[in-house]
Parts: C-alpha cells; sequence; structure tokens
C-alpha cells in the first residue's frame, strides 16, 4: 500500500434515478489514475457512504478495482454504525480485491476514547490489510488525540497511515514527533495542503481532485519537492475551490464543480439536496471564475488526459 501522493476521496456518480452509474465510476477512477493518483478511497463521507446499502458498497469496491487494476490500489472507507458491521464490511473489502482500508469512528454516536479506540482496533483485527485512521474530529465529533493514536500504532502494526481532518497542522508535527516515520501522515482538509506538506505530511486524501485533478497533483508535487513559488501559484488560485471542502455543503458543492468541469453530475442522494437560488449563484460563479483562469500547463494536461 502506498499512502503518498493525491488520493481521491472518491464521489460516488448516480445516474437519472439516482442509482449508483458504475459505467461513469469505472471511466472516472481510471482517469484519476491516469492523472497521477496514487490510490483510491470509495465509500468515503464525500462518497456518501451513509446513503449507499451494503450491497451497494460492495459493488462500487468491485467496480474500483476493476477500474484500476494493479495500477493503483483501492482503499475502502470502512464506516458504520455498528462495529460488526464495520469488521465484516473490512472482511468483504479485503475479499474482494481492496489493498488498503480508511476506517472511521462510528458516526452519530460519539464515544469515549476507550470506546473509540476498541472500535477502530476491532477493525484492525478483521484482516491484515494495511489501514489508514480517519481523524475528523470538525464532522464526527469523535477525536483520536496523537496520544490516542501513537497507542493504536504501537499496538497494531497494519495500522500504517492516518488521515489528520482536524484542520489543526499542529497534529501532523505532534504525531511526527511521537511516532516519527512509524506512521504516514495524510492531510484531509484540502485547504491545508501545503501547510500539511511543510510540517511533514506526505499524502492528500483530496476532495476537489475529483473535477481536477492535474491541477492537484501539480500542486502537490511542487510542494512536496520544495519548489514553493509553484507550489503557491497553483495554491493561491484553488483555494476558492478548495475551501468548498470544508463546509457541511462539500458534498454538493464539489459535486457541483465536477459537473461544470465536465466530469460529472451535480445529483446527490437524500437527505442532502443540489444547490439552488442564490446558494447555486454563488457557488457557479466561484467555480467558473476559476475554470477560466486554470493554470494553462494542468490545464493541457488534463484535457490531453481526457481525450486519449
Amino acid at each position: 500500500m502506498n499512502w503518498t501522493g493525491v488520493i481521491p476521496a472518491i464521489t460516488t456518480p448516480f445516474d437519472s434515478n439516482y442509482k449508483v452509474d458504475h459505467a461513469f465510476m469505472e471511466k472516472h477512477c481510471h482517469w484519476l489514475v491516469e492523472n497521477g493518483c496514487t490510490a483510491i478511497v470509495p465509500l468515503g463521507s464525500l462518497g456518501e457512504g451513509s446513503t449507499l446499502d451494503y450491497d451497494e458498497k460492495l459493488a462500487i469496491i468491485e467496480t474500483c478495482v476493476r477500474a484500476v487494476g494493479s495500477s493503483a490500489p483501492v482503499t475502502a472507507s470502512i464506516s458504520s454504525l455498528r462495529t460488526s458491521e464495520a469488521v465484516q464490511l473490512a472482511k468483504d473489502a479485503a475479499r474482494r480485491g481492496c489493498e488498503g482500508l480508511m476506517i472511521l469512528p462510528p458516526y452519530v454516536y460519539r464515544g469515549d476514547s476507550r470506546e473509540m479506540k476498541s472500535h477502530i482496533a476491532a477493525v484492525l483485527r478483521a484482516t491484515d490489510l494495511p489501514a489508514m485512521l480517519y481523524n475528523n474530529p470538525v464532522s464526527y465529533g469523535t477525536d483520536f488525540l496523537p496520544e490516542d493514536v501513537a497507542e493504536l500504532a504501537h499496538e497494531h502494526p497494519n495500522l500504517q497511515a492516518i488521515k489528520e481532518s482536524s484542520t489543526d497542522v499542529r497534529r501532523v508535527t505532534a504525531i511526527r514527533a511521537l511516532l516519527s516515520d512509524r506512521l504516514d501522515v495524510l492531510v484531509g482538509v484540502d485547504d491545508a495542503i501545503v501547510e500539511g506538506i511543510t510540517v511533514g505530511a506526505v499524502g492528500w486524501i483530496a476532495g476537489l481532485v475529483n473535477a481536477l485533478p492535474a491541477e492537484s497533483v501539480a500542486l502537490f508535487r511542487h510542494a512536496s519537492n520544495g519548489e514553493m513559488n509553484q507550489a503557491l501559484a497553483i495554491y493561491k488560485w484553488f483555494l476558492p475551490l478548495l475551501r468548498m471542502d470544508t463546509v457541511p455543503k462539500f458534498v454538493q458543492l464539489i459535486k457541483l464543480v465536477q459537473q461544470e468541469a465536465g466530469h460529472g453530475n451535480a445529483r446527490v442522494r437524500a437527505p442532502r439536496l443540489e444547490l439552488e437560488g442564490a446558494e447555486l449563484k454563488e457557488a457557479r460563479a466561484i467555480i467558473r471564475r476559476a475554470l477560466e483562469t486554470r493554470p494553462q500547463l494542468a490545464h493541457r494536461m488534463a484535457e490531453k488526459v481526457s481525450r486519449s
């Protein structure tokens, strides 16, 4: 499992009947990898995992594995209200060809540290797949502090990475101080990626990459290589879009960016609803302004891959 580079948390495409559009998903995964992404993460919060039934999740995993083949690993997002179901999903993901897991705390119930670590540990024990812990206290109300992360890493060898989405880049340095290189730290908040890389993050679980993979990969590579002038030029252009990853309607917004960029549609499953009225008008203005001023090199790379 390669935890470095730009790793899309993919959206789940729906057809006009709001069924999973597997044909588009297969092409989308292939397109992302062709543009330089290093792995694929389906079934996450951006993938509207909470609106998918169990069989749909398994079918999506199969589609993603088929789409990328041996060119990139598929890392299934494991989330459930019940620990037993999360354990079963991890086992089924392994059987269907996933090469890694991204483990979430149980949403809705905000347990204490002992309960949350027990849930994560149960999923880690379910398979021998390398795994990434997803820490997002802003969305889930459960915060794995650096000391909790270190405890889990010491007890479970297959815990290899963490997606840190606390929005506090100091967490990256705190985890590195406790664990050194034992755990790969990835940024899970789009508008903190350059800051995260500068303090030691090695990967990016990205959202806007679903619409703009070439730009995302170029930004990550420049920042990782210390080419800050080039990185900051792209970052300044990208930030109005990247900030769409950090608000409650991030799924609707990112899917809208995909639609405007010509790589998907804006359909979401209820209880989410597509944007409308002034909210839609404002979002479209931001998106279209960004698309009109795309960095030229990245734009040509994206279009070249899309046409091939």
